[in-house]
């Protein structure tokens, strides 16, 4: 798991949710199918059969792993365009290196996060580095798609490099949880993310036996995906773990619990939680574009075809186009 820890939690800001505060009722638990993306590269597809109302402004999430490479199996994808929307790469574990057509990217491993605004658009590459590929390992990590608002669709591209170092960190009331703010707020704490849609996401440590309940905004949707581990989720207790999201219904205040006992691959129960502010507005997906109707996904097709997304750099790592 994440190198983002501290050994006593109890050092860190505690959250509760007010005694008073309307606990989320689970609606519903999914398993999460498995495939393969890119060069082959095994995923999870978190959020697939789940009714788009009660993800919205969330598109999709893909648990990436996890899987423990051997000598020259790392894989990445080629590059692809995307435009209308917003990926958030969060590595739990291993390496992954970006790059895009208008000059941005980076390294990201071992807790960190890439917030990439497509935008108006952009063509874009993700891939393990040589080191991993040469040397094989353990690789783990999320890529979530955050919808953008009609207003903000063709807003400039731009990269977030979220350090895991740069996280807001906090714990349960009992310092039974360790809870990493990505993005968003959770009880007046705020993450580094810098969202164009109001969201909060957050990974969730929470030791064997403990509770927590946070609360959350009333006017967020509200999931909970297991990484690793198992738990239950709402007051409740509908089981749930890896692999499974869950989605919870109205109310100022969610819970989660982990069971007694954990299987031998996690020490903790890991959870991503996530909220967001629902937009809304149409939307018409296809592939890498998400937009409001059909006609703007065929003129994203059109712009990709005529090179208006960006090239290729030259000399770029894997620079031919699929």
């Amino acid at each position: 798991m994440p190198a983002v820890t501290v050994e006593n939690p109890l050092t860190l800001p505690r959250v509760t949710a007010p005694a008073d505060a309307p606990s989320r009722r689970v609606l519903h638990v999914a398993t999460a199918p498995s495939g393969f993306e890119g060069e082959g590269f095994p995923v999870r597809r978190a959020f697939a059969g789940i009714n788009y109302k009660y993800l919205d402004p969330f598109i999709m999430m893909d648990q990436m792993g996890e899987v423990d490479y051997e000598a020259g199996e790392p894989k990445g994808t080629p590059w692809h365009p995307h435009r209308g929307f917003e990926t958030v790469t969060y590595i739990v574990d291993g390496t992954f290196i970006h790059q895009d057509s208008h000059g941005g990217g980076g390294t990201i491993t071992n807790g960190d996060t890439q917030w990439m605004t497509a935008g108006s658009g952009l063509l874009h590459i993700e891939t393990p580095p040589e080191s991993l590929v040469m040397s094989g390992g353990l690789f783990h990590g999320l890529q979530l798609w955050v919808n953008l608002p009609a207003e903000a669709k063709m807003t400039d591209p731009r990269y977030q490099d979220i350090r895991g170092g740069s996280v807001k960190l906090l714990t349960s009331a009992d310092g039974g949880a360790l809870l990493r703010v990505i993005a968003g707020g959770l009880d007046g704490h705020d993450g580094p993310g810098s969202t164009h849609t109001p969201i909060t996401m957050i990974h969730a440590s929470v030791h064997p036996g403990a509770e927590i309940t946070l609360p959350w905004r009333s006017d967020f949707n509200a999931l909970a995906y297991g990484l690793a581990g198992e738990g239950f989720a709402g007051a409740e207790r509908r089981p749930f773990g890896m692999g499974q999201s869950v989605v919870f219904g109205d109310g100022d205040s969610l819970t989660i619990r982990a069971a007694e006992s954990q299987d031998s691959r996690s020490a903790n129960f890991e959870v991503v939680l996530l909220g967001g502010l629902p937009i809304r507005e149409p939307m018409a997906h296809y592939g890498p574009f998400v937009m409001n109707s059909h006609v703007e996904l065929a003129q994203a097709f059109d712009d990709f075809k005529a090179g208006r997304l960006g090239t290729v750099p030259a000399g770029a790592h894997g620079s031919s186009m699929p």
